[in-house]
């Protein structure tokens, strides 16, 4: 599985792309939403985890951008904010996103919304 870490905060980065590389996960970071979107047009991610909150493009400024590309409707993004509640899902997902994660995250949280796709095809983690 290969997830695109977006956040432009490299502490935000680093537990994911750690938590991640551990499941065995190919885990590529990203520090904006202009660098995110040139990534995903060169390469296939199955898993997008977008901070809203960035300067120049916003998260969901780059979730739009992702569903327009040829392959966007397949990914799996996943909104990753600290200005959100878990009971807002609906609202994220009329923007286009698949799950919200809500910082400060948990392995445990971030592993069950990254894997849940892997983990119902039976694949192993």
């Amino acid at each position: 599985m290969k997830v695109l870490v977006v956040d432009d905060n490299p502490v935000n980065r680093l537990l994911p792309l750690t938590w991640l590389g551990r499941e065995g996960c190919e885990a590529v970071e990203s520090a904006d939403g202009q660098d995110a979107l040139e990534r995903a047009g060169r390469a296939r991610f199955d898993v997008v985890l977008l901070d809203l909150s960035m300067p120049g493009m916003s998260g969901r400024e780059v979730c739009r951008a992702l569903r327009a590309l040829p392959d966007g409707e397949r990914l799996r993004i996943i909104a990753y904010t600290a200005h959100a509640t878990p009971e807002g899902l609906d609202g994220f997902k009329a923007e286009g996103f698949d799950d919200v994660l809500v910082k400060p995250v948990s392995r445990a949280a971030l592993l069950r919304a990254v894997l849940r796709d892997r983990e119902a095809r039976g694949e192993a983690s």
